[in-house]
């Protein structure tokens, strides 16, 4: 059975709580009414029920006790109700009856909390774990709201959460996130269910990955769903230990995961003139090229594969490096954000104009978080601005996989 009178009444505090009357700022007579609408209680207009009679009744004994007061459509008592209106001098014993925590009280419990946390914690105030805790705090004391990150009413949940931003932050060594969880909460499964949230938070504190998905995130500091596998092939030889791999002997490439890599050390690379890093799994298939060393990163680097780049640099310091990824704002970013975190000069590898106007009838259109993001990199990376500058102006952008294998030189790209 619906309690309709609760069900009025929480709504009724919901728009207390979210009005300046909760706080005593309201500089103007304020009313806060819950509207009777098809839309905010069907039942109360479904003639094939007895409902409507039944919440008269609720709201006629929420009157007599003054909680609310009733306003009758057209003014017809007992005919049809318009909306009921909170007596706010009755706001305490509102709460009381319902049980219910008012948001002031919860708001402190929480800035208790986080100043605590916050106190308690040595922590580096550019972490993320310290960057998001001051972020609630700061919200709270001012009457924000942070029910994106928290529920105020499960403090335990939120201090779990900040334990769990704090462990991925920190966390050294690599794992699976089952083994995570276990290590960390006794839970296998608990940081499966606040991972999207964990990674959510990084989008937001940390630089460099407001285009970055979960796994992703995740990866870059060791945490993997599967095993982390780096896939190459070329002309080189790898030694596992005291075995050799001739990579130029295997069509396909070979795998490892990023635990294998580790003993991992490249040999015979004096045929190699290029190292060509490829973001997607098919094309690094199909993709075939003489004396080059082929990477599949799959998307964002993290830490294991940018370890492997630079010992590759180290050992090929003057041969020529490239990335070729899609040729969206996407494809863009991970090749800058592969700049800037291995230091290795990589450039485009057919994601430049000519390559779209080749492969134009199988682009896409852009959508708008396209345009912002290719206008700001554009701005950015003005090596890219001719190609990227073409994209916007015939609303285009192309996958990698449209792209065929040709004769064209690399020297011929940005």
């Amino acid at each position: 059975m619906v309690r309709y009178d609760h069900k009025i009444l929480n709504a009724l505090l919901d728009s207390y709580e979210n009005s300046l009357l909760s706080i005593g700022e309201n500089k103007r007579t304020v009313h806060i009414d819950f509207v009777f609408t098809r839309k905010n209680l069907p039942q109360y207009f479904d003639e094939s029920t007895l409902e409507y009679e039944t919440i008269h009744i609720l709201m006629k004994t929420l009157e007599e006790k003054e909680f609310v007061e009733i306003l009758w459509r057209n003014r017809k008592r007992d005919h049809q109700i318009e909306r009921v209106r909170m007596n706010t001098d009755r706001v305490d014993e509102i709460y009381s009856a319902l049980g219910r925590v008012p948001k002031n009280e919860l708001e402190q419990r929480n800035i208790a909390l986080l100043a605590e946390y916050l106190d308690r914690l040595s922590i580096d105030r550019k972490e993320v774990a310290y960057r998001f805790a001051e972020y609630l705090l700061s919200r709270l004391c001012s009457h924000q709201t942070v029910k994106e990150y928290i529920d105020l009413t499960k403090t335990d949940d939120t201090l779990r959460l900040l334990q769990a931003v704090r462990f991925v932050e920190q966390n050294k060594e690599a794992c699976y996130v089952r083994e995570f969880s276990v290590r960390h909460f006794q839970d296998s499964k608990y940081f499966e269910r606040v991972e999207h949230q964990v990674a959510g938070i990084f989008r937001k504190f940390q630089e460099g990955f407001s285009e970055t998905d979960d796994d992703e995130i995740l990866a870059e500091y060791g945490i993997y769903h599967t095993p982390n596998y780096v896939y190459f092939k070329g002309n080189a030889g790898i030694m596992l230990g005291e075995e050799m791999i001739h990579l130029d002997k295997l069509h396909q490439g070979i795998g490892l995961s990023g635990e294998d890599i580790l003993g991992v050390r490249f040999v015979e690379l004096s045929k190699i003139k290029k190292v060509l890093t490829i973001e997607n799994l098919t094309t690094f298939f199909r993709w075939k090229e003489q004396d080059c060393l082929i990477i599949y990163l799959g998307g964002y680097h993290n830490s294991v594969r940018r370890r492997l780049l630079k010992e590759i640099y180290q050992a090929l310091p003057d041969v020529q490096y490239w990335h070729f990824g899609d040729i969206d704002a996407g494809g863009f970013a991970i090749l800058r954000d592969l700049q800037k975190k291995t230091g290795i000069p990589f450039r485009a590898y057919h994601m430049d104009r000519d390559t779209i106007m080749q492969y134009e009838k199988y682009g896409k259109k852009l959508s708008g978080s396209d345009r912002k993001r290719l206008e700001a990199l554009a701005t950015e990376s003005p090596q890219w601005r001719e190609t990227i500058q073409y994209m916007l102006e015939h609303d285009v952008k192309l996958e990698q996989e449209c792209v065929r294998q040709t004769s064209r030189g690399a020297t011929e790209y940005v």
